[in-house]
């Protein structure tokens, strides 16, 4: 399973690189405005410097909406670094784009997905990550867990290539459990790859070894 991080912040970025885990980051518009992002060159150079730091894939969100419009945006996006994977919606332009890139050999990330239509559509478009939005689903008492497992099998019964990024990912438990139903990535916070290092039994064990090696060495 990859991790990757969901967020704008510089700094969080490169935490997580340091970590040793980190696959790749996912971005935007709203995590770009929360870093105080904003105009386009500001923007594009941003994802320059994320790709700086790690060595995975970093997914840059076209704004446009439109086939031609989000063609031209994301040839535009593709062209800033090899590690940029272009982020398109969920809508009817969105797929025709995605074929387009996919025919282009440009790297897609389907997103807003909230149904396994919307994902066999973004599949059969060949979409490189597929980004159902788990936390999104929960938010509104609908299991966002089942619909990975759903999709999961979709893509198993015709070996489909492209891969479930799990997004919206809010907490350790959500990684843990779609690392349990087959989720190819999951985008998080880092609180989220960060809290599956804790647990009680360590701190109280750790403290144990320690406080027996004081004993014996002092």
């Amino acid at each position: 399973m990859k991790f990757f991080i969901d967020t704008a912040n510089l700094d969080q970025i490169k935490e997580a690189q340091d970590l040793g885990v980190l696959d790749g980051v996912t971005t935007n518009p709203s995590l770009m405005a929360k870093e105080g992002i904003t105009g386009r060159e500001n923007i594009l150079k941003h994802y320059v410097d994320i790709c700086e730091i790690v060595t995975g894939d970093v997914s840059a969100e076209v704004i446009a909406t439109t086939y031609d419009e989000m063609v031209k945006e994301g040839e535009e996006l593709a062209a800033l670094h090899e590690q940029i994977v272009v982020k398109v919606p969920m809508i009817k332009d969105g797929i025709k784009a995605i074929k387009y890139f996919s025919d282009k050999g440009i790297r897609t990330n389907c997103t807003l997905v909230f149904s396994c239509g919307q994902a066999l559509l973004a599949a059969k478009a060949g979409a490189t990550y597929v980004s159902p939005f788990i936390g999104r689903l929960d938010d509104i008492s609908t299991d966002g867990l089942n619909l990975i497992a759903e999709i999961r099998h979709i893509y198993d019964n015709y070996m489909f290539e492209t891969q479930i990024l799990a997004a919206s990912v809010r907490h350790t438990m959500h990684v843990i459990d779609c690392a349990k139903i087959g989720a190819d990535v999951m985008t998080g916070p880092l609180s989220s790859i960060e809290g599956l290092l804790k647990h009680p039994l360590t701190d109280s064990g750790l403290a144990k070894f320690l406080a027996d090696y004081e004993k014996g060495n002092n």
